[in-house]
C-alpha cells in the first residue's frame, strides 16, 4: 500500500475542507441554538457528490471511491461532528445496503435522491434492552398479509428517524429462526403506524437525532422486502461493516479537532508567566495526541483502500474503528484536562467533543464487541475475514 495520497486525495481534502469551514462553521451554533435541522446543509453536501462517493454515476454518484469517503467524513467531522454524523446513514448503511442488496426498482426510487441529500434515511436495527444482541433480543415482528407486512415493535437509536423521509427496519418474520428469521425492509414514514420520538441527549447539541421508533399494524408493501425473507441479519451485518469506514474516518477528524483545540490553548493560556505548552505533563498529552491521531488515520485509509480494491475487510474495518474510537475518547479526554475549568463553558466545544467520542465509541459495535472480534481473528479461533462482503457495483475509481 502507498500510503502518500495521490494529488486527487488531496484537491478531494481541499474541497471538503474549504465547504467545511465556509458552508458549516459559520452556521452551525445558530443551527444548534434554534434546534433547525441543517437539511440544506446535507442537500448541499450532496450536491458536492460526498454522499455519493462510493456510488455508481448512473445512480447519481461521484465514483470517487472509499478513500475519499473517508477523507470527506474526516475533513466534515473536524469542524462539526454532528454534521459528520449523517455520512452512516446518508451514505453507507442505508443507500449503499440497498444498492448492494435491492431491486433496480428500488435502488432507482431511493439511492439518488438519499445520496443527493433530498430525502434523509435512518437504519433501524437495535431494540430496547438489545445492544449488540440483535439478532437474540429482537421482538420486532413483520407478518405478512395479502400483498402487505404488517409491522409491530419498537427500535431505539435510530438516529434521525424523526427527521428521516426512508429507512432500513429489521424484523422477524419467522421468530423460530433465530438470526435467520430476520428480514430487511425499505421502509417509508409517510404511512399511518409508525412514530418517531427525540431521546434528548443534550450533550451532543441539537442537531444529531437519536430516536426512539415505534410501529403499531404499520404495513409495508411486499415490494419493499429488501433481498429475501430471512436475509436480515446478513444484510445488517454487511451494511454495519461498510458502517464501519465512516466512523474511523469521523472519529480521527473530532480527534484532530480536538488536538487543534487544545494547541490553540496551549499557546494561548498562560499560567506562572509560561504558556501552558511549555509544561511537560502537557506535552505529552499534546505528543500523545498526534502520534495516536496519525495512527487512526493510516488504519482507517488502510480499511479505505482494501474496500476500493474489493477485498473483504471485516478485520480491517473492526481494528479501525476500534482504534479510531479509543484515540478520539483519550484526546476528548486530553482536551478536557487542558483546558481545566473552561471546558464546561458554552464558549468552548470541548464537552460536546467528549460526548461525541463517547458516541462514536459506543456506535457501529462497541469497544468490547471490537476487541471481542479482534482478538478471537488473532487467535486463529474465527477468520473475520471469512465472509465476503457483498458488493453489486464496480466504480471507475476502484483499484483492480
Amino acid at each position: 500500500m502507498n500510503i502518500d495520497l495521490s494529488e486527487e486525495n488531496k484537491l478531494i481534502r481541499q474541497l471538503a475542507k474549504s465547504f467545511a469551514e465556509k458552508e458549516i462553521l459559520p452556521k452551525i451554533k445558530e443551527y444548534e441554538q434554534k434546534r433547525r435541522f441543517p437539511r440544506d446543509i446535507i442537500r448541499k453536501m450532496g450536491e458536492q457528490g460526498f454522499y455519493g462517493a462510493c456510488f455508481p454515476e448512473k445512480y447519481g454518484g461521484s465514483e470517487l471511491g472509499f478513500l475519499n469517503l473517508a477523507i470527506i467524513a474526516e475533513e466534515i467531522s473536524r469542524v462539526s461532528a454532528s454534521i459528520g454524523s449523517t455520512f452512516n446513514a446518508q451514505s453507507m448503511t442505508v443507500p449503499f445496503t440497498i444498492l448492494n442488496w435491492g431491486t433496480e426498482v428500488q435502488i432507482e426510487k431511493y439511492v439518488p435522491k438519499l445520496i443527493g441529500g433530498e430525502w434523509i434515511g435512518f437504519f433501524g436495527l437495535t431494540e430496547p434492552g438489545g445492544g449488540s444482541d440483535a439478532a437474540g433480543s429482537m421482538k420486532t415482528r413483520a407478518i405478512l398479509d395479502g400483498n402487505e407486512y404488517v409491522v409491530n415493535g419498537q427500535k431505539v437509536f435510530a438516529s434521525y428517524a424523526s427527521v428521516a423521509d426512508v429507512g432500513l427496519l429489521f424484523a422477524k418474520t419467522d421468530p423460530d429462526a433465530g438470526h435467520k428469521g430476520i428480514s430487511a425492509f425499505i421502509i417509508q414514514m409517510d404511512r399511518p403506524g409508525i412514530e418517531a420520538k427525540d431521546i434528548s441527549m443534550s450533550s451532543l447539541g441539537n442537531l444529531t437525532k437519536t430516536c426512539e421508533l415505534f410501529l403499531t399494524d404499520y404495513r409495508i408493501p411486499k415490494e419493499n422486502l429488501l433481498g429475501n425473507e430471512g436475509e436480515g441479519f446478513k444484510i445488517a451485518m454487511n451494511a454495519l461493516d461498510y458502517g464501519r469506514l465512516t466512523i474511523p474516518a469521523r472519529s480521527v477528524g473530532l480527534a484532530q479537532a480536538c488536538l487543534e483545540a487544545a494547541i490553540q490553548y496551549c499557546n494561548e493560556r498562560v499560567v506562572g508567566g509560561h504558556k501552558i505548552g511549555e509544561y511537560q505533563m502537557i506535552q505529552k498529552l499534546i505528543a500523545d495526541m498526534t502520534v495516536e491521531i496519525e495512527a487512526a488515520r493510516l488504519l482507517t485509509y488502510k480499511s479505505a483502500y482494501l474496500k476500493d480494491k474489493g477485498a473483504a475487510t471485516t478485520r480491517e474495518s473492526s481494528h479501525s474503528k476500534y482504534f479510531a474510537a479509543e484515540v478520539v475518547w483519550r484526546a476528548a479526554q486530553a482536551v478536557y484536562e487542558i483546558y481545566g475549568g473552561y471546558a464546561l463553558a458554552d464558549e468552548y466545544p470541548i464537552n460536546q467533543y467528549l460526548a461525541y467520542a463517547g458516541l462514536f465509541r459506543t456506535g457501529e459495535g462497541s469497544a468490547n464487541i471490537q476487541r471481542i472480534l479482534i482478538a478471537e481473528d488473532a487467535l486463529g479461533w474465527k477468520d473475520a475475514n471469512r465472509h465476503n462482503m457483498k458488493r453489486r457495483f464496480s466504480l471507475k475509481s476502484d483499484i483492480f
